[in-house]
């Protein structure tokens, strides 16, 4: 009997180690996944310079990516077009040359017109909630017009403007310039007032000036320190223009190969919310520019007048209707389009007017 007993109290005890096995492994299998995962680093291109404020930026979002995944996804980050041309950084990420690049859609004109609407004179009156807003607005096209790569995510430089060697406070002072646009919308805005587009990237700006290939560009505030264009030009538009958009692209492969548990913390780092904290040190200094700007001596803030503000809505409006017809042609009503972007800036104080 005793031994009967000793026997069961032996089969019981060896059950209920069993289950305390069993307990544990289930509590501990999600970090153990985890802990296997195989340690990526995902490479980040881009063709501004270390100095530009996107660039830490950048830094803190790899930083934030690496822990949340536990430290198997790094970030190694390649600026000043070390990997390729600014203009190339789309096909970059679409080809695998870098798993994230930073691009500039405006690099490439008529090739992303759905995005270009939002680069329409006097829409922006911020960098900051505005990245959030176009981040949120584009998420519903860009799956159609940027198919072959995923589509972190989307935002802006602070409202930008003409800085040139000659006053230009209205269409008529564009007429015979050579002006280097931001994007391809400010471009059709400086051929419809009679000036002549000068393609060149940013890194090659100041250059396009000081050889005399351009008269004026259209650049945000801060960043003409940053190129140093502030030595090759006068005259500052003070009118909050125009913004360029940007998106930064994954690589579709790239992604593919993370793990489940990789993929959810990227796309946790692909928000509207990370949009608008990523830009915000950028915005913090564009808009800091201007000050900066006007308070040395030989700059010159050119205000225009009311009828200077009618003239350049005229130009404005012409082209909106352009752009109707240009996004027409991939299947997008433009107005309904025009006017979601304009309720997502309204929702998050970010719209000009």
């Amino acid at each position: 009997m005793a031994h009967q007993k000793s026997a069961l109290t032996r089969h019981v005890f060896a059950g209920a180690a069993a289950l305390a096995v069993a307990a544990t492994l289930s509590v501990a299998a999600p970090s153990q996944s985890v802990a296997q995962d195989k340690t990526v680093t995902l490479r980040l291109a881009h063709w501004l310079p270390p100095a530009h404020p996107l660039h830490p930026s950048w830094q803190e979002w790899g930083k934030s990516l690496e822990a949340a995944t536990n430290g198997t996804v790094k970030l190694q980050i390649f600026p000043a077009q070390q990997l390729g041309a600014a203009k190339d950084h789309y096909d970059m990420a679409r080809d695998g040359v870098a798993d994230l690049t930073y691009v500039n859609p405006g690099y490439t004109p008529g090739r992303f017109p759905i995005i270009a609407g939002s680069e329409l004179p006097f829409l922006f009156s911020n960098g900051k909630s505005g990245s959030a807003a176009i981040d949120a607005w584009y998420r519903k096209y860009a799956e159609k017009e940027m198919a072959d790569v995923k589509v972190c995510m989307t935002f802006v430089h602070d409202p930008g403007t003409f800085h040139s060697k000659v006053k230009i406070a209205k269409p008529d002072d564009v007429k015979g310039l050579k002006i280097r646009p931001g994007n391809a919308t400010v471009a059709r805005l400086v051929t419809l007032a009679g000036g002549t587009n000068v393609q060149v990237t940013a890194p090659e700006a100041r250059d396009a000036l000081e050889r005399g290939v351009a008269d004026a560009l259209t650049f945000p505030w801060d960043s003409i320190f940053i190129f140093g264009i502030d030595k090759a030009v006068k005259y500052h538009t003070d009118v909050p223009l125009y913004i360029s958009n940007f998106v930064l692209a994954m690589n579709k492969g790239a992604y593919a190969k993370l793990s489940p548990a990789q993929q959810k913390a990227v796309d946790e780092h692909c928000t509207s919310e990370w949009s608008e904290k990523v830009n915000t040190r950028w915005s913090d200094a564009e808009a800091s520019g201007k000050a900066k700007m006007l308070a040395l001596p030989g700059h010159e803030a050119v205000k225009p007048s009311a009828d200077d503000m009618a003239a350049w809505q005229k130009i404005a409006d012409e082209m909106t209707k352009a752009w109707y017809e240009d996004v027409k042609k991939v299947g997008v009503d433009g107005k309904t389009a025009l006017d979601e972007l304009k309720a997502e800036l309204k929702k998050r104080n970010a719209a000009a007017s």
